[in-house]
């Protein structure tokens, strides 16, 4: 039985593999060093560190950090994997992990390192995903997107506890929630060459929303450094 590649999974893979290799660096060096060279740190952004709007998407604190994340990225990443597909679900991870960064910098003077701001961006997605389609999905469209709403307002509730970047959490939802408004998958009704009503696939410009997106991002980055180097 062929067994389809899925990126959700290699996520999932790589998070855990970079989790390892924090763990053997620590015992082999003392200190994190994957942590040292990859997580959010302003200082270093400011020295033009840029890396690291997302390498910490693929880092974490501890193995119950780990552990929720990635329960989490398993919990909604293949099914949203399917209705976007391989590309513009990459695109909808990076970006969502980025801009969370973005808006961590901008905001939040502490360091910080995890999935989450790739997950925000997910849960947005696959609430616009529900609205946006609301209409072919029936009268399943309103509980699912309340489902949605409410996993939105009580992660950010729980993310006003001490250590958690909710800032960076805030900035992934955003960042999900442009791309998926602009380059995510959504359908229509359109007759065939019977007369019959058919669902189409609306064509979305995945590469054209991402990179105005990003140069949102690059935008608020700049804002970034005029507001703290003037300080």
């Amino acid at each position: 039985m062929k067994i389809k590649f899925s990126f959700s999974y290699l996520f999932i893979a790589l998070s855990i593999l970079f989790f390892g290799l924090q763990n053997i660096a620590e015992y082999l060096f003392g200190y994190d060093l994957l942590l040292f060279y990859g997580a959010k740190i302003n200082q270093l952004i400011l020295q033009g560190e840029f890396w690291r709007f997302l390498t910490p998407a693929f880092l974490h604190g501890s193995i119950i950090h780990l552990s929720f994340n990635m329960y989490a990225i398993y919990s909604i990443g293949p099914s949203l994997e399917r209705k976007y597909g391989g590309t513009s679900f990459i695109l909808l991870y990076v970006i969502s992990a980025i801009f969370g960064n973005v808006v961590s910098f901008l905001i939040s003077p502490h360091a910080s390192l995890g999935a989450s701001t790739a997950i925000f961006g997910l849960i947005a997605a696959q609430g616009v995903y529900i609205y946006k389609n609301r209409y072919l999905l029936g009268s399943a469209a309103k509980p699912l997107l309340t489902n949605v709403l409410f996993m939105i307002a009580v992660n950010l509730f729980l993310g006003l506890s001490s250590g958690i970047d909710n800032w960076g959490h805030l900035g992934g939802l955003v960042g999900g929630f442009l791309y998926a408004w602009f380059a995510g998958p959504s359908f229509g009704i359109s007759k065939n060459l019977f007369g019959e009503n058919v669902i189409i696939r609306e064509n979305k410009r995945i590469f054209l929303a991402a990179t105005l997106i990003l140069i949102a991002a690059s935008s608020l980055v700049g804002l970034g450094f005029f507001t703290k180097l003037a300080l």
